[in-house]
């Protein structure tokens, strides 16, 4: 049976990976400081073997399925990378998305990056310096591609990432923490935005947005991950919980779009809020699930059932698999 490999991203940890499908995990860091922030992981659509990790020094990649990670040195080493693309269809053009924000662009995959345009606020209280959360390929133009920011709202390139603009009015909140965009029968897309205090929708291209009040729901307002089943994009995944890190946890899933959703029955209340999932369209029905405290969770059939894996870690802030 070939099991997928696994690659979980953590805080002061590295990387794990497992070959069994998460029975088991050892340490694939060689290459990178083995202590460094792990908050991003983006596979090659082109090979599996080959991945990229955002770290507290800059980008890595690994072209043998971790066994041995390489520094792409430039620009963003001295930032922490927080968000990654690899561009579909265009495969070399890579993105990242750093703290203190800013969006860089290598079209050689990696190996020379340019900082962009996009000049997001830099600093609030709280968090001192904002943060790239998110970065997202639009299903329907290829050059559109999108970018959540902590705490300054959506941006929108319509030149595959050279130059970027802040658009929309009526978020519930600025602080973005996902983004997904869903294409519908006429051409158009709904896109939906988490925040620490909402979901939000909108139907006019980011134009506009209407928060869902989805605490009423949820029981809780914070929202961060969201991803998307690659075979069917009206399927949407949400993670949900009590706040960051938070102490409880929530998994959701909507099968239109996000007009309505279907809380997830994991095996035990996750031991804070469940920060993002992972999927491959290599199998879209298998997913992964993590709590940013250290659990993961995995499901075989698109969410039904849910099994956690035995192996917790301290901190998590990403994670991928590959087939």
């Amino acid at each position: 049976m070939n099991h997928p490999k696994l690659f979980v991203g953590t805080v002061g940890e590295g990387v794990w990976r497992s070959t069994d499908g998460g029975a088991s995990f050892e340490r694939a860091s060689h290459g990178m400081f083995v202590e460094c922030d792990v908050r991003a992981l983006a596979v090659d659509p082109r090979d599996p073997k080959t991945l990229y990790a955002g770290t507290n020094e800059g980008v890595y990649r690994t072209s043998n399925g971790g066994d041995d990670w390489k520094r792409l040195k430039g620009p963003i080493d001295s930032l922490i990378t927080w968000a990654l693309l690899v561009v579909p269809h265009q495969a070399d053009t890579l993105l990242a998305g750093t703290r203190p924000p800013a969006i860089f662009r290598s079209a050689d995959g990696g190996v020379n990056w340019t900082q962009t345009d996009a000049q997001p606020a830099q600093e609030c209280a709280g968090i001192r310096f904002n943060r790239v959360t998110t970065l997202r390929a639009d299903p329907i133009e290829s050059n559109r591609l999108w970018a959540g920011i902590e705490i300054d709202g959506v941006w929108l390139s319509v030149d595959a990432g050279q130059t970027w603009q802040r658009i929309g009015k009526g978020l519930s909140s600025a602080d973005i923490h996902g983004l997904a965009i869903v294409p519908d029968r006429r051409g158009g897309r709904t896109m939906l935005a988490t925040t620490n205090n909402d979901l939000n929708i909108s139907r006019d291209d980011g134009q506009t947005w209407q928060p869902q009040e989805v605490e009423r729901q949820f029981g809780h307002g914070y929202c961060r991950g969201l991803q998307q089943r690659p075979d069917r994009p009206e399927v949407l995944y949400l993670g949900n919980g009590d706040g960051p890190p938070g102490t409880v946890g929530a998994a959701w899933r909507s099968s239109d779009a996000g007009q309505t959703w279907q809380r997830m029955e994991l095996p035990v209340t996750p031991n804070s809020t469940i920060w993002d999932f992972a999927i491959h369209p290599a199998q879209p029905q298998r997913v992964y699930a993590y709590s940013v405290s250290g659990q993961v969770f995995h499901s075989a059939d698109g969410g039904d059932r849910w099994e956690k894996l035995p192996r917790e870690f301290g901190e998590i802030r990403s994670l991928a698999w590959t087939p």
